[in-house]
């Protein structure tokens, strides 16, 4: 049990005055989004009276009685919930907002109240609600002007990371040893998972790669030391686009996957899994510029010849997340679509740049 709410409908208006600082007369609650290891909701919020003076937690919102407020909670299906508690999905993410966020430079949402359980198996995160707002949609892909803002947003939590001890030596941000050991005594039933369920949908040198990484020695543990803050599942449906009726571009959710890595793990994601397979050879040279470019801005000097090789290998972890996670979470046919859109997009960059090869180097 926790002592504070870990589903929408424990969250009481007396909750929320507390939170508030401001009497709340009634709360109502729909879900949002499409996570399929936490649910997301909005609140629905009415006041009544003058206001408490009371101490608010709504130090950096604009306004002291929101309408609406998001939420995220474990998610419903115990499978899922399960195995984010175990990998410690939840309390990354509560430390994230707690520990990190504020010493970036990437838009999140601003976060009213974090909270875990001992256990890590529950957990509250309150929010500021960005809508109304466009959520990207990993199936659908996106435009390169979208595309743009992703990079973008990459270089504004990777430059203020970078080499920065006292964030990157975080505790909470590096996964326990008996964790990584579980996902790999784990990924080879991941795997024949997979490659059964999907044999029918997804192109034979696609499966024949994903087969390829799983005998992988070093998958999950790359020999190059960590660069940087990286968010780990940094694609479409992680992402708000028009934010606030379009007052700002973009805004990055999700942070539960949050670690210490190499930088071109997101952009190898990203380009790869995330915007689709036409887009990212059309306008991967662009893409890799303005990262470049974005990253030199903020005082971290890169070049292509620099990033090249991370980036190949980059790739490999939108196949392993998608091989992954489609083994472990719930099964709805979205969920289907979108592993399969993950897959397709990452296995067509892996094989184009050899990123097996990549990886097989620095082994």
């Amino acid at each position: 049990m926790s002592d504070f709410p870990s589903h929408p409908d424990e969250v009481t208006p007396a909750f929320l005055s507390d939170v508030l600082g401001e009497t709340v007369e009634t709360v109502s609650w729909e879900p949002i989004g499409t996570g399929q290891v936490g649910d997301s909701v909005r609140f629905a919020l009415t006041y009544s009276g003058e206001g408490n003076s009371g101490a608010s937690d709504l130090q950096n919102s604009d306004e002291a009685r929101p309408a609406t407020l998001a939420g995220k909670f474990p998610a419903a299906d115990a499978a899922s919930a399960g195995i984010a508690a175990m990998t410690g999905l939840y309390a990354k993410e509560v430390n994230f907002y707690r520990e990190a966020a504020t010493l970036l430079d990437v838009r999140t949402p601003k976060v009213l109240r974090a909270e875990v359980s001992e256990d890590g198996g529950h957990f509250l995160l309150l929010f500021e609600d960005l809508g109304p707002a466009r959520g990207g949609n990993q199936i659908e892909g996106c435009t390169i002007e979208d595309a743009r803002a992703g990079v973008a947003q990459a270089a504004a939590f990777h430059a203020p990371s970078w080499g920065n001890t006292a964030l990157l030596d975080a505790a909470w941000l590096e996964r326990p040893p008996e964790v990584a050991q579980k996902v790999r005594e784990r990924y080879p039933h991941a795997q024949a998972v997979f490659a059964e369920r999907y044999a029918d949908s997804l192109a034979p040198d696609y499966l024949k790669l994903c087969d390829r990484l799983a005998k992988a020695r070093n998958l999950f543990h790359p020999n190059d030391p960590p660069q940087c803050l990286v968010h780990g599942d940094f694609r479409l449906d992680n992402m708000l686009f028009d934010v606030k009726g379009g007052a700002e571009p973009i805004a990055v959710l999700d942070w539960q996957t949050a670690t210490i890595g190499r930088a071109m793990t997101d952009i190898g994601y990203f380009l790869g899994c995330g915007i689709g397979n036409e887009l990212r050879k059309a306008h991967e040279d662009e893409l890799l510029a303005l990262y470049c470019e974005e990253m030199g801005k903020r005082g971290v000097a890169l070049s292509r010849a620099d990033i090249w090789d991370d980036y190949r290998i980059g790739a490999l972890h939108g196949v392993s997340t998608a091989v992954f996670s489609a083994a472990f979470v719930e099964r709805t046919p979205r969920g289907d679509e979108n592993f399969l859109s993950m897959a397709r997009g990452a296995c067509a960059l892996a094989l184009e740049h050899d990123s097996l090869g990549a990886l097989e180097a620095v082994q």
